[in-house]
């Protein structure tokens, strides 16, 4: 039973928070590139962040990697798609990016659309819970952006010392925020990390997929957070 398709079952969706809820700021990334000598536009790598993650998704890549790993293969992708030959400048302001990460998380742009979608959920009398892959800094971070209220739990991968698509992360998330496997959804915005991950825990899941690149896969797909809050029942 696919619960985006019988809104009266659902109660949870646990929301990864990378590329669903925030996103990178490109504007302080090409920033560093051009403090280095590297001369790009924020645009520029917004349009071709797509490209690059369906570039990342191959599965055995994604089980040999772990999420600090694969960020530095995600950025180092973004540029040289955006055309940005990556060598030692480029390194060294991936570098300094990574520093900032490591004390504050570069996943700081909300979607404009992130509140009201939050508070539609809220409505609807659904569970909010983050279950993300991150760094250790995740619930610090929503506290500075103030996002923490919005959400029931907020699961860290750093801190529960498994990631997905591992399905232990989401079987924690499951016991601890009382949610059920049968009446909760995912939402993620990688094919092999999250809709993969999550089916390998028992969940039905649905992918981000703004620019339409992930329609051969065999999954529900939403283009934005609205339409995402509609296809809940929200």
């Amino acid at each position: 039973m696919l619960f985006c398709e019988n809104h009266q079952m659902l109660q949870t969706v646990f929301l990864d928070a990378g590329g669903v809820l925030i996103h990178p700021n490109f504007d302080r990334v090409a920033k560093a590139l051009m403090e280095h000598g590297l001369i790009t536009t924020a645009e520029a790598l917004r349009a071709v962040e797509p490209l690059a993650k369906r570039d990342l998704e191959d599965p055995s890549f994604i089980r040999s990697s772990d999420d600090d790993s694969r960020g530095l293969v995600y950025f180092a992708t973004v540029l040289r798609r955006a055309g940005v030959q990556v060598d030692d400048r480029a390194r060294a302001a991936l570098a300094s990016l990574r520093a900032y990460h490591a004390a504050h998380n570069l996943w700081e742009i909300q979607d404009p659309d992130l509140l009201p979608f939050l508070e539609r959920l809220r409505r609807r009398g659904l569970r909010r819970v983050v279950v993300s892959n991150a760094n250790g800094t995740l619930h610090a971070h929503f506290d500075r952006l103030g996002l923490t209220p919005y959400f029931d739990m907020i699961f860290d991968s750093h801190r529960e010392k498994v990631e997905k698509p591992d399905r232990r992360f989401f079987e924690i998330a499951l016991e601890r925020s009382g949610s059920n496997k049968e009446t909760t959804v995912h939402v993620g915005d990688f094919y092999e990390i999250d809709v993969v991950g999550a089916r390998s825990a028992g969940l039905e899941a649905i992918l981000l997929d703004p620019t339409g690149i992930n329609r051969d896969r065999d999954c529900p797909r939403v283009a934005s957070l609205d339409e995402l809050a509609t296809h809940l029942g929200a």
